[in-house]
């Protein structure tokens, strides 16, 4: 069943922030992202632009938007991406008007986007990020799980284990790193750190006003 934290007195209201998971394909980012989404209703999955081509299955305006190459073009040159990144042979990025709106209504925003995303991220929005890193437990692991999705070509699947070292080299920019051996544990985990970030002293909008009354009071 979907649950949330305690709400705040009615004074404090909270900003709401970024929560970005990455990982290399096949670490388990993905499945979650879907667990959590499931058991917390105040966060929402962030719908990136995209210009690959709709997947069986995928819902415009849902799994993502999919525009042209122009289209996406024009967007980045305005300013209108907050991050944006070419991932094999597609563009990818995150609306800017969107986020920012929820993370002023105080609801947080779920990103399941690579390395060089988080960066743009940290370079534009620092305050309201927190970032994870889900890590396989072995090389040999990751390989076996890519397999097992039958999801992609072999040639796909060497493309994506080849390009795994790399991604993992970017681990320790992360705020939080998990090894996802168990992905029920894996999952208790992010929501601890997603407890945890809502109660930072510097989300709590009001927070300094509801003090001061409480102090007044005493």
């Amino acid at each position: 069943m979907p649950t949330t934290d305690h709400p705040a007195p009615k004074d404090i209201r909270r900003r709401g922030l970024m929560l970005v998971l990455s990982s290399p394909s096949g670490a388990g980012k993905t499945t979650i992202s879907r667990r959590l989404l499931d058991r917390d209703a105040g966060i929402t999955m962030s719908v990136s632009v995209t210009t690959r081509p709709m997947r069986p299955g995928e819902q415009p305006g849902v799994d993502y938007d999919f525009i042209d190459m122009p289209e996406f073009e024009r967007k980045a040159e305005a300013g209108e991406l907050l991050e944006y990144a070419r991932v094999f042979g597609n563009c990818y990025g995150t609306p800017k008007n969107r986020v920012e709106e929820a993370l002023g209504a105080g609801r947080d925003v779920l990103f399941d986007i690579d390395w060089q995303g988080t960066q743009q991220l940290a370079e534009n929005a620092r305050t309201d990020l927190v970032s994870v890193f889900i890590l396989p437990p072995s090389g040999e692991e990751l390989e076996r799980r890519l397999h097992s999705r039958a999801q992609d070509s072999a040639e796909v699947i060497a493309q994506r284990m080849a390009k795994a070292s790399d991604e993992i080299s970017h681990w320790a920019e992360y705020d939080y790193v998990i090894v996802n051996h168990d992905i029920e544990e894996s999952v208790a985990s992010v929501q601890a750190i997603l407890r945890a970030e809502r109660l930072k002293r510097t989300r709590q909008v009001g927070l300094q006003k509801f003090v001061q009354a409480v102090q007044a009071a005493l």
